[in-house]
């Protein structure tokens, strides 16, 4: 129908169409006048956790996706709203992040994405499909033509597995240095590295031999910042794909994550990621809202100081250990897991089972059951939920890093009340 243009076209040609329709008598620009219009008083927020009957917690566990993972700073949140007040157009949006967020992180390209786990799938599929157009229509169930093996440490297996089979692939494991030189054919079309698994091969060694292979290596830090050095230690050690989450320790917007590395494989995981109709991310859709939110958190986490944040995380660890000193003993230790994921101070807190009569995991139900509602980290009572965590059943697990001011005291008060509470 003459006078129409077709929603692709429009993506391809950049919303020029709109941007001139923007434009008011006098050239001033409706958008702007529009969102600086003070016709109107600022709508007040409505408290849907409480109209729709969530209570909202205390997170003295961490960065779980389950419990929200992080608070947007002040900055970051401000970000957002006035990035809401104005439509644009999101291709041109996603180039000017990419470029932005490429030279703060110094790396060649990069890419905002729905989480890290969208950047599996986005990532996985520029290193298959390597930005042609058919396979990109075609993946996952037609593989005809296209590599479909990557290589992983078996160690390395892990709980996102499904997010790079999504695209049609499967896994080669392997366990030794050998084994992993051994497992390259003209199949291979990605290697792929847990940051925080258990590393039988080294980062190094891992980087260095897919490169001999000609073959693109993916790295997953997920949840390894801080430090803030991590956004550009591993994209300088050669791997050719990394991603972070946004909404962890970068404190952005939980639904997104950062996609970083070589130039052509980014374009190509643009090419298979939305907003682009038929496409593997077509799904993974990212809002104007969460891309300008990755970018000022972003910027607001380069602006802090790794040596100060653990200062405070010690200080809050700290202020509970002395809250429960006299309760009967009770011994408590600040913890740094060892490896990259979570690599901030946990308070660990033990005690005789045989004077207070309570296990860990029953310290979480009745710390999640009362009021104020608060979460400790999963690892409390059992198993370790996140690697370099401790567990056990006399073993509670803090985590203050995701603690707002003051709530370190309410969490020590609780503790306090349930552990003495519990002495026979």
């Amino acid at each position: 129908m003459a006078g129409t243009i077709s929603r692709r076209k429009l993506l391809r040609t950049g919303g020029q169409a709109i941007i001139a329709g923007s434009v008011a008598v006098g050239g001033t620009p409706f958008l702007a006048a529009r969102s600086s219009s003070k016709s109107k008083l600022p709508a007040e927020g409505v408290d849907y956790y409480q109209k729709l009957g969530v209570t909202p917690l205390i997170n003295a566990a961490g960065t779980y996706t389950v419990l929200t993972a992080s608070i947007m700073p002040d900055e970051v949140q401000a970000a957002v709203a006035l990035a809401a007040k104005n439509p644009v157009n999101l291709n041109e949006l996603h180039d000017a992040a990419g470029a932005y967020l490429a030279k703060r992180l110094r790396c060649e390209a990069a890419l905002v994405t729905a989480g890290a786990a969208a950047a599996l799938v986005v990532g996985t599929a520029a290193c298959v499909t390597l930005g042609n157009e058919s396979a990109i229509l075609n993946i996952p169930t037609d593989m005809n033509g296209l590599k479909n093996e990557v290589i992983v440490q078996k160690s390395h297996r892990y709980g996102y597995d499904h997010a790079i089979r999504n695209c049609g692939v499967h896994f080669v494991e392997v366990g030794t240095l050998d084994q992993y030189e051994q497992a390259f054919n003209d199949r291979t079309v990605m290697t792929h590295f847990f940051n925080a698994g258990e590393d039988h091969i080294s980062r190094e060694d891992w980087v260095r031999v897919a490169h001999k292979h000609g073959v693109p290596c993916f790295n997953d830090a997920a949840a390894d910042v801080p430090p803030i050095s991590n956004l550009w230690n591993y994209t300088q050690m050669g791997f050719d794909l990394v991603t972070f989450s946004g909404g962890k320790g970068l404190r952005g917007p939980q639904c997104t994550g950062l996609l970083l590395g070589r130039k052509d494989l980014i374009a190509a995981a643009r090419k298979n990621n939305s907003p682009n109709s038929n496409t593997i991310g077509r799904g993974l859709k990212v809002a104007k809202e969460e891309i300008v939110g990755l970018v000022a958190a972003v910027d607001w986490f380069l602006s802090q100081d790794d040596a100060v944040r653990e200062a405070e995380y010690r200080k809050r660890a700290e202020r509970i250990a002395g809250q429960l000193k006299t309760t009967a003993t009770v011994q408590t230790q600040i913890f740094v897991p060892p490896v990259a994921a979570n690599h901030v101070p946990h308070l660990l807190i033990t005690y005789d089972q045989n004077r207070i009569k309570i296990t860990g995991a029953e310290v979480m139900e009745k710390m999640r059951h009362g009021n104020p509602r608060i979460e400790l980290n999963p690892s409390t009572g059992g198993d370790p939920a996140s690697a370099g965590l401790p567990g056990g059943p006399n073993t509670i697990v803090v985590g203050v890093w995701m603690l707002q001011p003051g709530e370190d005291l309410i969490v020590a008060k609780r503790l306090r009340e349930v552990l003495q509470a519990a002495i026979g």
